[in-house]
């Protein structure tokens, strides 16, 4: 979309009720580079108008650019310029609130004491009754220490916050799952697993969040032997399935042999060495890994991968999936003809396919179309609701295959806003389950 990467604000102004004055000001806009959005009428008078103005800006920068061209418009006055991120944000995303109005002495009594005894000392003699009677059964963790956010890096568990707010938002709004963030203080990965460990009572389920490389693998594997729950590293494995899932159809759109195809991956970080062990598990080929890093390249060698580099990726490779962060490390002159081009760094790409496709790619995409909400909400419903001790590969490849058939024809990934589409994505999770017989629950009334 021709948003992408770009900032909004919504100018409210007074114009002057003259001919021409608001398509003036659009004009003006236009020159200075802006791109405008939503207009709406908040208050006509008789002589004056005032309006809110949408518009999109390249940065900080050219926002100030365009305010000077409203407070410089003879017949505008600028009022108030908003940013309606921030103003969304105010307050946080989400919040815990309780299921029962508690308006009365008697439902005070049901819900806590007295009668809330007798549902702990029910669970006491059968920890299993948690499940039924508490809301552990939809409680997932959202864990980071904010070390690797998005395209930003390490700024801090703080910082991270507003992240962790939005997967949790997406968790309950695509499958009413309750995420609950939790913000680490600390980098120390025997911390890290200490902490989760000692928390993971209260969950069904702990996502982990944004946490760098190479620590994240030790971690989650060690969280994972510890506890009796899912424990997933969605940077890892939400990645991978989405990445999976969109060359399926993009070899579909174009017409590639995927099972003759070479894979070439830039960039072994968690992202990286995930996908490519997933892509050697799915296609039964080798995958090419190239990062400045030794230790990384040499993980990779350990999964059965072969370590090159960024060239020789680019010339020999047939689908090639870059997770560097590094902003325009593909050049146009690298692509080869007939090639499919994943630049999944955010917010810049390695190479924007508008690029990628005028130098020959076949097929480009980066990461905003193939995105990680795609694939966790459905992923962690259906483990959740399989209750299984542990999110297998077979169950992400299901999750995976589930996504790219729910596409529309021509298209290459669905809209992941389709709540239909994680409930199947749900659904096939635990069929995956039930077939290795990790499910832990009586099942019967789920695919109603």
């Amino acid at each position: 979309m021709w948003w992408d990467g770009k900032i909004l604000r919504t100018f409210r102004c007074r114009l002057q009720q003259k001919p021409g004055t608001l398509g003036c000001l659009l004009a003006d806009i236009g020159d200075a580079g802006g791109m405008v959005g939503e207009i709406r009428i908040i208050q006509m008078g008789g002589s004056t108008v005032i309006r809110d103005i949408t518009v999109y800006a390249d940065d900080t920068g050219h926002i100030e650019k365009l305010e000077e061209v409203f407070r410089r418009h003879p017949n505008v006055e600028l009022l108030e310029v908003r940013d309606e991120v921030l103003e969304l944000h105010q307050g946080g995303k989400i919040a815990i609130r309780s299921r029962y109005d508690i308006n009365s002495l008697s439902i005070l009594r049901r819900v806590y004491t007295p009668g809330v005894a007798e549902v702990s000392l029910k669970i006491k003699d059968e920890p299993g009754l948690a499940r039924r009677f508490t809301s552990i059964r939809h409680m997932v963790a959202i864990v980071t220490d904010g070390s690797a956010v998005l395209g930003l890096g390490d700024i801090g568990p703080l910082a991270a916050m507003p992240v962790m707010e939005g997967k949790a938002s997406l968790l309950e709004t695509l499958t009413g799952l309750s995420g609950m963030p939790i913000l680490l203080a600390t980098k120390n990965p025997d911390e890290i697993v200490e902490t989760v460990v000692n928390i993971a009572p209260t969950f069904s389920a702990i996502q982990l969040e944004d946490i760098s490389a190479p620590r994240c693998f030790d971690i989650e594997k060690r969280i994972q032997e510890r506890l009796p729950i899912p424990v997933m590293h969605d940077d890892q494995h939400g990645t991978a399935c989405v990445v999976t899932a969109t060359l399926l159809n993009a070899a579909k759109v174009i017409g590639k042999d995927l099972s003759r195809s070479s894979f070439g991956v830039i960039g072994l970080g968690a992202a990286g060495l995930a996908l490519s062990k997933m892509l050697m598990f799915y296609f039964k080929s080798s995958v090419f890994g190239a990062d400045i890093v030794p230790e990384a390249t040499a993980r990779l060698e350990v999964e059965g991968g072969r370590a090159a580099d960024l060239k020789t990726i680019m010339r020999s490779c047939d689908v090639v999936i870059a997770t560097s962060g590094v902003p325009g490390l593909i050049k146009e002159e690298m692509v080869r003809k007939g090639q499919i081009i994943l630049a999944l760094s955010n917010p810049n790409p390695e190479i924007e396919p508008e690029t990628a496709r005028k130098a020959g790619a076949a097929f480009a995409a980066d990461g905003k179309s193939v995105n990680n909400v795609l694939g966790f909400p459905g992923i962690f419903r259906g483990a959740v609701d399989a209750n299984v001790p542990r999110i297998s590969r077979e169950m992400l490849v299901a999750a995976a295959e589930t996504i790219a058939g729910y596409a529309a024809p021509g298209e290459i990934v669905p809209n992941p806003l389709d709540k239909a589409l994680h409930k199947k994505v749900a659904q096939a999770v635990v069929r995956a389950a039930i077939a290795q017989g990790l499910n832990r629950d009586d099942l019967t009334g789920y695919f109603d």
